[in-house]
C-alpha cells in the first residue's frame, strides 16, 4: 500500500535577501517544488511509501528535481525524462502590507508536452490506497488535463482513493468555466476534496454566507456536497491579518454529515508556499495510517500552521516535531 502523486514539479527561484523584490534582487536561491510534489516530499519525509509521477528534461535540472525528491523519501521510478525545460516560477515573498507575488514560466515545460501513452496508471496504481492529484497540473496543457483525468478514473476502478485539491491558478486559466470543465470529470472520482471556500467563489462562482471566515467555510462545504457530488471535504481556514500574520485553522467533514474542527494557530509567517500542501499531506498521513478523523485532522491542522514558519516549499518537519505542535507547545522554547 502506498501513496502516489501526480504533477510538476518546477524550478523555484527566490530573492536571497528576505525583504527584497524580484525585479531588486541580483541573486536568487534555487530550489525544487509545485504542490504535487510538495505533498509527495511531505509523505515522504514522514515515512511513507510515495511515488511522485512526471515528465522532467533530460538534462542537470531535470535530474537536480529528481534527486531532491529522493532526498525526501519519494520514489521516483515513474519519472519520464524528455522535453525541452523544466517549469519555473519566481516567488517575492511578502511582508506586512506588501503581499507575496507569484511570476509563472512554464509555457511549454516538458510535463505540457506528455502523450496520452506516456503513463501505464493501472501498473503505477496497482496496490496504492491513495492517488493525490492536483488542479494545477491539468491547466498546463490539454494532454495534461486528460492524463490528471485519466489517472482519477483509473484509480477509482481500481478502488484506490483519490484525493483531489483544485488549487485554481487564475493566472494559468483562460477563464473559470475552461477550469470548471476539467473538474467536474475528475470530481466524479474523487474521495477526498480539499480546499478553501475561495475554490467555489472563483471557479464555481458561489458566494458563501457567513460573518467571517469560518462560517464561510462551513457554509462552502456543505454546497460542495451537493454541488460537487463529494462527501468527505478537508477546508484550510485562514484568517489573514497581514503577509505576515495568519490565524489558521482546518474542518473536515465525514461521510456521516459531520463537520471536524481542527486547533487554532495564529502564526507570524516565514514562507507560506506550500503551507496548504502540508495540510493535505498531514491529512492523507493520519488517513493513511488509520487514525481516527479528528486526530487526522489535527494533525493536519499543525502541520499546516508549522510550515508557515518554514523557509522553502517543502514541510521537512517530522512527525514527532508535528505531533509536538498539536499537543500544545507552541511557545516556541530552545530545545537542548
Amino acid at each position: 500500500m502506498g501513496f502516489v502523486t501526480f504533477g510538476e514539479i518546477l524550478l523555484r527561484l527566490t530573492p536571497s535577501e528576505r525583504g527584497c523584490k524580484i525585479g531588486s534582487s541580483n541573486y536568487m536561491e534555487m530550489n525544487f517544488a509545485g504542490s504535487e510534489s510538495n505533498v509527495a516530499s511531505s509523505l515522504g519525509v514522514l515515512g511513507n511509501s510515495v511515488q511522485f509521477v512526471t515528465k522532467l528534461p533530460d538534462n542537470d535540472l531535470g535530474r537536480a528535481a529528481s534527486g531532491s525528491l529522493l532526498s525526501y523519501g519519494v520514489t521516483v521510478d515513474n519519472i519520464r525524462f524528455g522535453g525541452n525545460r523544466i517549469g519555473i516560477y519566481f516567488i517575492e515573498v511578502g511582508s506586512s502590507i506588501r503581499p507575496s507575488k507569484v511570476i509563472y514560466d512554464r509555457k511549454d515545460s516538458a510535463i505540457s508536452t506528455i502523450s496520452d501513452q506516456e503513463f501505464d496508471w493501472s501498473r503505477i496504481l496497482a496496490d496504492k490506497e491513495w492517488l493525490f492529484i492536483s488542479g494545477i497540473t491539468p491547466a498546463l496543457s490539454k494532454n495534461c488535463a486528460l492524463e490528471t483525468i485519466k489517472a482519477a478514473e483509473t484509480a477509482h476502478k481500481l478502488g484506490v482513493k483519490v484525493a483531489f485539491d483544485p488549487n485554481f491558478r487564475r493566472t494559468l486559466w483562460t477563464s473559470s468555466s475552461e477550469a470548471r470543465k476539467v473538474y467536474l470529470p475528475i470530481l466524479e472520482n474523487t474521495d477526498l476534496l480539499l480546499g478553501n471556500y475561495g475554490m467555489l467563489q472563483d471557479v464555481f462562482g458561489y458566494e458563501p454566507n457567513g460573518q467571517d471566515t469560518m462560517e464561510k467555510s462551513l457554509d462552502a462545504i456543505e454546497e460542495a456536497v451537493g454541488l460537487l457530488g463529494v462527501s468527505n471535504i478537508a477546508f484550510t481556514v485562514r484568517d489573514h491579518f497581514s503577509a505576515s500574520k495568519n490565524r489558521l485553522s482546518g474542518l473536515l467533514r465525514i461521510d456521516n454529515g459531520e463537520i471536524l474542527s481542527g486547533p487554532s494557530y495564529e502564526v507570524a509567517i516565514t514562507d507560506r508556499f506550500g503551507t496548504g500542501d502540508s495540510f493535505a499531506a498531514g491529512l492523507l498521513h493520519g488517513l493513511g495510517n488509520q487514525w481516527d478523523t479528528q486526530k487526522s485532522l489535527d494533525f493536519a491542522t499543525a502541520a499546516f500552521a508549522l510550515k508557515h514558519t518554514i523557509k522553502g516549499d517543502q514541510h521537512t518537519s517530522s512527525e514527532a516535531e508535528i505531533n509536538s505542535i498539536m499537543n500544545g507547545n507552541i511557545q516556541g522554547h530552545v530545545l537542548r
